[in-house]
């Protein structure tokens, strides 16, 4: 009996050595970012959040939509209400881009890129008082503040 048990025993094990082990790869939910990327892509989120909100304001709750909004009897166009020489005059000064007034007018118009403008204008230029009235409803001088200490620790 004891031998039966032992045979039996052996075989098992002899078995178990041919069928292969193969443990499935554990594939990680995505890109693993380091803490400073995290970090960083937490602060960008915040800063297109805030900006958003003042989309929203400036435009009258329109925010990202793509209709053509004017303001002013046509002197502020955008979701932010740029003027089209504020647009020159900025994108002239930040990469020398240069602009006529219907192509800075569809400048303003396209949500994205004035989004990057407001967003040099707020964040390199301190230029947070461009929209008086939505920079006091929205409390953005204390909004910019705490992005800009979130962005230096």
């Amino acid at each position: 009996m004891k031998a039966t048990v032992l045979a039996f025993g052996l075989s098992s094990l002899a078995l178990g050595a041919c069928v292969p082990q193969h443990q499935a790869a554990k594939q990680m939910p995505g890109p693993v970012l380091s803490v400073a990327e995290a970090k960083a892509q937490a602060v960008e989120s915040r800063k297109d959040e805030m900006l958003r909100e003042l989309a929203t304001c400036e435009s009258g709750g329109h925010g990202e939509s793509d209709r053509p909004i004017y303001g002013f009897r046509g002197m502020f166009v955008g979701r932010f209400q740029f003027m089209p020489t504020t647009v020159r005059a900025v994108l002239q000064q930040r990469d020398g881009t240069v602009l006529s007034l219907r192509e800075a007018a569809d400048y303003a118009h396209d949500y994205e890129k004035a989004k990057e403008l407001a967003k040099y204008m707020i964040f390199e230029q301190g230029q947070v008082n461009a929209w008086p009235a939505c920079a006091r409803k929205l409390g953005l001088h204390q909004q910019v503040s705490e992005i800009q200490s979130a962005q230096a620790q």
